[in-house]
């Protein structure tokens, strides 16, 4: 209270009162406000519309008030304003990062920022298997549904590189194609640099060729290098390479066949039979991996010019036809489910070959060439074809590379 002297006092009480008062009542709002505040930043936000989550994609250069009018049009955040204060309260504004998220159904506030700022997006990968087809790794991106887009013409063969991509929601799927062709151009490159002098393919195209045999013929890493010597030692002695999987690609360019080969089909020229024509067939058979590459561009020196299935997966291989004979037979007796041991074909023991691939029940029989080259190995690498012919019998039929 104030006065001056002589002159009577003056009264405001009520304005400090009121002034109190007043303040009081900010603050009280200003609490509550607080407390509205803070239980709906840590309380439960919306239920997902559909199933345990939610998928919202927020674009690269998005700012905050985008995001936020994404996430509300997506059902995960209630208010707008709120999601922008508490983004620029908590400093969350400057680190929200683009990209799919999959939010959780009932995430409250906070749980969303902190989802954006820890930058935990949706990854999404597509493979292509080594030695899968052209026409194959279309069916696999068409079937991925985030991809968008069609593919107009199946890829030429071997151009794609087996691989696992990281591929992104409304990617198209010819851009997924695009980088597959890339990184298959760019490994191709990188190695042919490392070929050997042994390496009997004359362009990284007959290298490409070649490796999609190897790994049509083999699942068993190990093998590649094997069976790629075998391959490229058939090669510089002019036999056919005779490969099962090149009659299939003739049939159904890239299909699994989904039954066994029949024998009018071992006769039919598609142009890729390598039991008809003489060297490599005219494009790949498939998309080879790298190990393959590897295999067909350094392959080890062996005498190796045979091989057939062991009955555990892998091969068993051999360097001259009557060993070759003897592997066979072995197969075939597993094939029946009666194994005789090691020692039950002792060496020189004539048996029936199948002459490759399994006739079907219905089919006739194919005449038989009439010779086929004796081949006589020198030592470890190298190998001298004979021109001596011996009349083929139904107990001596040609000799295919990998048996039946």
């Amino acid at each position: 209270m104030f006065w001056r002297r002589g002159a009577a006092p003056t009264k405001r009480p009520g304005l400090v009162v009121a002034a109190l008062a007043a303040s009081a009542t900010v603050s009280l709002f200003l609490i509550a406000g607080l407390a509205w505040a803070w239980s709906v930043y840590y309380a439960p936000g919306p239920a997902a519309r559909q199933g345990d989550s939610t998928i919202v994609t927020l674009p690269s250069g998005s700012g905050v008030s985008v995001i936020a009018a994404r996430l509300k049009s997506a059902g995960v955040i209630r208010s707008t304003d709120m999601f922008k204060a508490a983004a620029t309260l908590t400093g969350a504004d400057r680190r929200l990062r683009a990209g799919e998220y999959e939010v959780p159904t009932g995430a409250s506030l906070k749980s969303v920022l902190r989802l954006l700022t820890d930058g935990r997006v949706v990854r999404h990968f597509v493979t292509i298997p080594e030695g899968w087809s052209s026409a194959q790794a279309v069916d696999i991106l068409n079937a991925e549904p985030i991809l968008t887009g069609t593919i107009d013409e199946v890829p030429e063969e071997g151009t794609l590189w087996a691989e696992t991509y990281e591929v992104a929601r409304g990617e198209t799927r010819a851009a997924v194609i695009a980088r597959m062709q890339r990184a298959a151009a760019e490994n191709l490159e990188e190695l042919w640099a490392t070929r050997s002098p042994a390496t009997v393919v004359r362009t990284p195209e007959e290298a490409v060729i070649l490796a999609s045999i190897v790994e049509k013929e083999t699942a068993v890493a190990s093998e590649r290098p094997r069976v790629a010597a075998v391959f490229s030692n058939r090669i510089r002695l002019g036999m056919r390479l005779e490969s099962d999987p090149t009659i299939i690609y003739g049939i159904t360019q890239g299909r699994p066949l989904g039954r066994g080969i029949r024998l009018s089909e071992l006769r039919r020229d598609t142009g890729w039979n390598t039991y008809l024509i003489d060297g490599l067939p005219p494009t790949p058979i498939a998309n080879p991996g790298r190990q393959a590459l590897e295999a067909v561009l350094n392959p080890p020196r062996t005498e190796d010019l045979f091989f057939v299935a062991d009955g555990t997966g892998g091969h068993a291989f051999a360097r001259t036809y009557e060993e070759h004979r003897r592997n066979v037979a072995r197969w075939r007796a597993i094939e029946a489910g009666k194994a005789p041991p090691a020692e039950a074909l002792p060496p020189g023991t004539v048996v029936p070959d199948p002459s490759g691939p399994a006739a079907g029940a219905d089919e006739t029989a194919a005449p038989m060439p009439t010779g086929e080259a004796v081949i006589t190995m020198q030592a470890p690498g190298a190998v001298t074809p004979s021109r001596a012919l011996r009349p083929a019998t139904p107990a001596n039929p040609p000799a295919p590379a990998n048996g039946p």
